[in-house]
C-alpha cells in the first residue's frame, strides 16, 4: 500500500467514524416538545455509588413518598402560572440500578461532553429495563454515605435523551436538598437552562433571582430553581435546604412552555 493509499483509507475511516457518531447521537437523542395537555412522568432510579452498607440501607427503604415534595413543588409552581393541570409531573420510584454510570468529565471540552453524553445514553439503554412510558423522563440518583471522603461530582441533565444524573447523600436529613438538585436536573430535560454564572456560581440577575425587583435586593429569601442558590448578599451564597425555598421564575417558565414568551 502506498503512502497516498494509506492516507486515503485513513480519511475514509475517519469519515465513517464521524458518521457513526452522528447516527448514534440521533438514535439516542430524544426530546420532549411539551405542551402540557397531560402530566409528565419522571422515574427516579437509585444507585449505590459507593457500595456502602449505610447507603444501601437508605436505598432499601425508599418509596414514592420520599419524592412527594418534588411533586408538590411542581404543582405549586404550575398553579402560580395557571397551567390548568393538576400534578403536572408525576414522580415514580424505579428499581435500583446496580451498575455505575460513566463519570462526568471535569471541565469538559465540547468533544468530551458529546462523548460523555453518548456514553451515558448507551449506559441507560443497557441497564434500564423498567417498564415505562416511551417518552418518560429518567433521573438517576447516585447516593453516597454522608461520610464518604471522595469529592462529590456535579450533577447534569440532558434534554436530548430525557436523562438526569444527580449526586446526593443518603439519609433523611439530606433528602430535601437531594430533591432540590433532582428538580433542577429534571427541568433541564424539559428545556430549562442554568441561570447562574459558571465561574462564581452566583445567580444572574434578573432571571436567576426569585425576587429580582424587591428593594433592597438583598437578602434574597428564595432561590430560582435554575440558579439553585440564595444570594444573601454580594459574594454570599446559600444552597436552599429544600424546595420550600425555591420557585420557578418567568424565564424558566417560558423555556418549559408554562408561560408564553413576550412578543
Amino acid at each position: 500500500m502506498t503512502r497516498r493509499e494509506f492516507f486515503s483509507l485513513l480519511r475514509t475511516l475517519l469519515l465513517m467514524l464521524l458518521v457513526a457518531v452522528l447516527l448514534l447521537n440521533i438514535w439516542f437523542s430524544q426530546t420532549r416538545d411539551e405542551h402540557w395537555q397531560e402530566p409528565v412522568t419522571a422515574w427516579i432510579y437509585p444507585i449505590n455509588a459507593d457500595g456502602n452498607s449505610m447507603t444501601q440501607a437508605w436505598i432499601d427503604q425508599l418509596t414514592d413518598q420520599h419524592f412527594e415534595d418534588m411533586e408538590r413543588f411542581f404543582d405549586r409552581e404550575a398553579r402560580r402560572y395557571r397551567l390548568g393541570l393538576e400534578r403536572p409531573i408525576h414522580l415514580r420510584l424505579a428499581a435500583q440500578i446496580e451498575a455505575i454510570p460513566p463519570d462526568i468529565p471535569l471541565e469538559p471540552s465540547i468533544v468530551d461532553a458529546v462523548i460523555w453524553a453518548l456514553k451515558m445514553r448507551y449506559w441507560v439503554w443497557r441497564h434500564d429495563d423498567t417498564p415505562r412510558e416511551p417518552r418518560a423522563i429518567r433521573i438517576f440518583i447516585r447516593f453516597y454515605a454522608e461520610d464518604n471522603p471522595g469529592p462529590m461530582q456535579h450533577s447534569l441533565g440532558l434534554q436530548k435523551g430525557l436523562i438526569g444524573l444527580v449526586n446526593g447523600f443518603a439519609g433523611e436529613e439530606h433528602a430535601g436538598r437531594n430533591n432540590l438538585v433532582a428538580a433542577h436536573e429534571l427541568l433541564h430535560t424539559l428545556g430549562a437552562t442554568d441561570k447562574y454564572d459558571m465561574d462564581t456560581l452566583e445567580p444572574i440577575w434578573p432571571d436567576g433571582y426569585a425576587d429580582p425587583t424587591q428593594y433592597p435586593l438583598y437578602p434574597q429569601t428564595r432561590a430560582e430553581i435554575m440558579s439553585g442558590r440564595l444570594q444573601v448578599s454580594p459574594g454570599w451564597l446559600m444552597l436552599p435546604p429544600n424546595l420550600d425555598h425555591a420557585v420557578i421564575g418567568p424565564a424558566t417558565a417560558i423555556e418549559i412552555n408554562w408561560l408564553a414568551a413576550p412578543p
